[in-house]
This record gives structure tokens, sequence and C-alpha cells, in this order.
């Protein structure tokens, strides 16, 4: 009897110890698995501008704050259908979550359905795709803002008066189309209505293409006193177009530009004010966003907010969207305060 009751406590020692390895064991590899990181893939418009390289350093900044890995790929130009196999591809690779600037609400919604399907949560920034194919929008400045702004920065340089264009980016931009459409509403107050929209072109967000629709403007309409490029690949090719027309301060040109690329053409008078963000801190909060995401932390309710590092507490509002930032202005006074 006592040896049978030795061995039924030797069992019962080797089986606690057995459970108790399994355990540890299980314990580890799941702290070893919170320690690797979430895997978020950041899908631009599409590669090769700066505006979009300084997004992914920044995510790249916060993704090593946060113990994340951040893969940054797109399509070489604008085309929404472009972005669906960097979609498919992230999913394939194994992805957390996908960051996209979409070029297409609606084109790139398909796709992000399938990811969500399979587990990964969407995020946008900069350009939204479709309300139900992403958890949240980080979002530049308010939309409204940035529309009426970029009027009152050409109404203050033409005295309110005059022919002017807008040469934006490509026509399907969700971004780009809802500035217009708040620059069209500005447009309706007392303060603006010497002011003729003419033409709204599009120059794709192709150098090229921008520079080339900019000199069709200046040839359509001679007696044009302005041009509004809410977008930095547009405004830089228009004004390089109007320095070599031999235009600047004849057709007053403004819109969102990187400091780094219009800083001469601002000091030259080709562009006397022009705005953006901090590219890179914008990037930066779209990855904590992210990361909030996965962590449970942020299901896009508005009133929810999460902390994006040094750069403090965002919370979400109406439209799952969260606002990144206040706008910067740059002018001859200003540029050189600002390097990005």
């Amino acid at each position: 009897m006592r040896s049978k009751r030795f061995a039924v406590l030797a069992a019962l020692i080797a089986g606690g110890a057995l459970a108790a390895g399994l355990a540890a064991s299980v314990g580890s590899a799941a702290h070893s698995k919170a320690q690797a990181g979430y895997k978020v893939f950041l899908i631009p418009k599409f590669v090769g501008i700066p505006v979009f390289t300084q997004n992914s350093l920044g995510a790249k900044a916060a993704a090593k704050e946060l113990g994340d890995t951040v893969v940054y790929n797109g399509p070489t130009e604008a085309s929404a259908t472009a972005q669906v196999p960097f979609i498919d591809a992230a999913v394939r690779q194994g992805a957390n979550a996908i960051i996209i600037s979409a070029d297409d609400p609606n084109a790139v919604a398909p796709a992000l359905k399938r990811a969500a399907a399979k587990g990964v949560k969407v995020v946008t920034y900069d350009a939204d795709a479709a309300a139900d194919a992403r958890v949240v929008y980080v979002s530049p400045p308010s939309a409204k803002d940035m529309g009426y702004f970029q009027v009152e920065w050409l109404g203050s340089q033409i005295g309110y008066k005059g022919k002017f264009a807008i040469l934006s980016a490509t026509p399907t931009a969700a971004n780009q189309n809802t500035w217009i459409k708040f620059m069209k509403q500005a447009l309706k107050l007392p303060k603006y209505k010497g002011m003729q929209l003419v033409k709204i072109a599009y120059g794709n967000d192709n150098d090229t293409k921008s520079a080339t629709e900019t000199q069709g403007l200046l040839q359509a309409y001679p007696d044009l006193k302005g041009i509004i490029a809410p977008t930095t690949v547009g405004v830089a090719a228009a004004a390089r177009a109007l320095q070599q027309a031999h235009k600047c301060g004849i057709v007053n040109l403004t819109g969102l530009g990187l400091p780094s690329q219009m800083r001469t053409y601002i000091k030259a008078g080709c562009a006397k004010k022009v705005g953006l963000w901090d590219e890179f801190k914008f990037g930066y909060v779209a990855e904590y966003a992210a990361h909030a995401v996965l962590a449970g932390k942020l299901t896009g309710k508005a009133g929810e907010s999460f902390t994006a590092g040094k750069l403090g507490k965002r919370t979400v509002g109406p439209d799952q969207t969260v606002i990144f930032d206040k706008p910067l202005v740059f002018t001859k006074a200003t540029v050189d305060n600002y390097h990005f």
C-alpha cells in the first residue's frame, strides 16, 4: 500500500511538472509573439515622390517605437487598379494591417474587404476608401478648412477678382475631389463673388502631365489670374511651368506643396503662399492608429482616443475619422523654418 501511494504521488508530481512546463512553453511562445509586434503594410497612391516617402519614414519611426514592422510598397503611377495587387500581396505575405492612401475610394474597396475578411485590419490615411472597407480614416486637416483656405490664399493674391483654374491630381482622387467640393462652396460666399473658376484640369499626379496641363491653361486663358493646385506634384510642376513662361506674379499660384520642393519657387515669387502639413508626422500618426486598431483599443467609434507617441492624443470624430493635425502655411518669411 505504501509503495502504491508513493507511485501515485510520483505520478502527480511528474504530471504537475509536465503541465507547468507546457504552460511555461505556451506563455513563452505568446510572449515571443507579442514581442515580435505587428506586420503593417503601407500602400501609397504611388511610390517615388517625396510626400509618400516622408509618410513611410514617419510610419517606420513609429513602428520602431512600437515594435512593429512597416513594409512600404505601391504602384509606380497613380492608378486605383494598380493598388489592388499590392493589397492582395500584403494579405499573402501575412499582413496584420494595411494602411492605404486610396487612389479611388470604390475601386480598392473590394480588395480591402477581402483582406478584412481574412483578419487584416484596414486603416486609410491621406485619401479615404469606402467607409465600409476600413476601420478608421486618418485625415489631413479638415477637408472643409483646406478647401476654404486655398480659395482664400489665392483670393488674397488676386484682389478677389479674376479667372482662375484648379490643377488637380486624378479625377477619382477622393481627397482632391472633397477639397474641390469645398472650394466651390467657398466661392459662393460674397467675398469671392468676383472670382471665376474657369476649368479643373487633371495632371494625374504626374510631373510632366501636370506641367503640360499648366501650359494648356496659360494658352487657353490668356487673362488667367491664378491657379490652385491641391497636389504636391501639381503645384511644383505648375510653379516650374510659370517660371519657364515668365508668368510668375502675373498668374498667381497656390495649393499644397512640400517646403523642400517649393522653397526656390516661393523665394522667386512664383508661389507666394502654399500650405501642407508635416508628412513625416502624418505617416507616424497613421502607424500609431493602425497599432491601436490591432491592439483592440480603437474600433472607429466617435469619441475613442489613442496616444500617437510623442505627438500626443488623437480622437476619433464623425465618420470614423481622425484629424491628423492643423495645416502649415509656407511663405517667403516662413519657408526656411521647415525642412521636409
